[in-house]
């Protein structure tokens, strides 16, 4: 195995005072800001004598991680270290000026899965809008994109679909690390920004060849193959199919209990979608939906993720679930605000039209193309590593 990459966290720990002065710190983190030897960046931060950490901030699932998808996190005390841990997923969603009182500069640690749909992306904006707006200067440890920093797939998000799930005019698969992702989004913000960038990072690398240990950033991202089937298989969560949610494969395991998963596998294995077989599977949720009820459908394995484009696939599935079961397929209706889950994810209405209609998956891919250079232009300048080194 290549040298094992060094994350942003131990980077920065070899010389603190070189980035943070003797500014009083608040971190932004969960359970994989970690040092590469494993060591939790909050408690290498509270027993650094250079490093004066004085208010833990979590994201959606909480400091934790403990907390499932969309269920609000409150404020506590870390029983650790005293230091209080304020919530940025619940009433509040970015520090406010009580909340960085005594905190002189932010310090974010947390691993992305390099999707647009993952609202750590969206708590990282909000708190870079909050550093903005205090005048707080605010440090991004950076990290691995965990299924690679070379592709890019997907629609650039349509304005009038910017929510927490996506905010910001990118592709599903942005190709970019948690820092560059900041860079870009902070040219719209103006922060006083740093990114500590990796050493030994190359934007071919996927995570398993980082010699960096996989923990889960999510309660259902268990695992780097989860993340590389999640930019396409999350689209489930907007129609009346589960996403695995409840199971011990969530986003990978994909049914109903109205789908034959056997007629499924057969029409998505006979359409050769490169680097992705689906196998028939069963399986009960034990919560989200369907719970308690027995699904048939199929479960994504990935045979090249080179090859396995997981937005691509994902239409697919969605194109041969309606037409195999019209009666049955619903999309899920809209929320408070009149706009659909689907939508969200897609950043648009017009994936859910096109499918709707029938119109072939591959016309929809080509319609991509005319916001793709553009959005390439940005990333381009944003890119803080080579595909051939550092």
């Amino acid at each position: 195995m290549s040298a094992m990459v060094k994350p942003g966290v131990d980077v920065l720990l070899q010389d603190p005072s070189k980035y943070l002065g003797s500014y009083s710190v608040g971190l932004i983190t969960n359970p994989t800001g970690i040092t590469g030897g494993l060591t939790p960046t909050i408690d290498a931060f509270h027993m650094h004598p250079d490093i004066g950490l004085k208010a833990i901030f979590g994201p959606e699932h909480g400091a934790m991680g403990d907390a499932q998808d969309a269920l609000p996190i409150g404020h506590y005390v870390d029983g650790a270290t005293g230091l209080p841990v304020q919530s940025l997923y619940g009433e509040v969603m970015k520090p406010t000026a009580e909340m960085l009182d005594g905190v002189e500069a932010l310090v974010f640690d947390i691993q992305d899965v390099g999707a647009r749909f993952y609202t750590y992306t969206s708590t990282l904006t909000y708190a870079l809008d909050s550093a903005s707006e205090h005048g707080v200067p605010f440090f991004v440890l950076d990290r691995p994109n965990p299924i690679n920093g070379v592709n890019v797939e997907g629609n650039i998000l349509e304005p009038g679909f910017a929510s927490f799930i996506g905010l910001h005019p990118i592709p599903i698969r942005h190709g970019l690390t948690i820092g560059e992702l900041a860079l870009l989004i902070n040219e719209g913000i103006g922060a006083e920004l740093e990114v500590v960038r990796m050493e030994g990072w190359r934007r071919g690398k996927w995570f398993d060849e980082t010699g960096l240990t996989w923990v889960q950033p999510s309660p259902n991202i268990s695992t780097l193959e989860t993340a590389t089937v999640y930019p396409g298989t999350c689209f489930f969560e907007g129609v009346n199919v589960s996403e695995g949610r409840g199971t011990t494969r969530p986003f990978e395991y994909i049914g109903a209990p109205w789908i034959d998963g056997r007629r499924w596998a057969e029409e998505l294995n006979g359409l050769g979608l490169g680097g992705g077989v689906f196998r028939t599977c069963h399986f009960i949720p034990y919560f989200s939906k369907y719970s308690g009820e027995r699904c048939g459908g199929v479960q994504v394995h990935v045979t090249n993720r080179k090859n396995f484009r997981p937005v691509e696939a994902a239409l697919h599935m969605l194109a041969s679930a309606i037409d195999l079961w019209p009666e049955d397929f619903e999309w899920l209706p809209p929320g408070r605000d009149g706009r659909r889950h689907f939508d969200l994810l897609a950043g648009t209405d017009r994936t859910r039209e096109s499918l709707s209609r029938g119109v072939l998956v591959e016309a929809m891919i080509n319609s991509w193309s005319d916001g793709l250079p553009a959005y390439e232009e940005r990333r381009e300048e944003c890119l803080l590593y080579s595909v051939g080194g550092d």
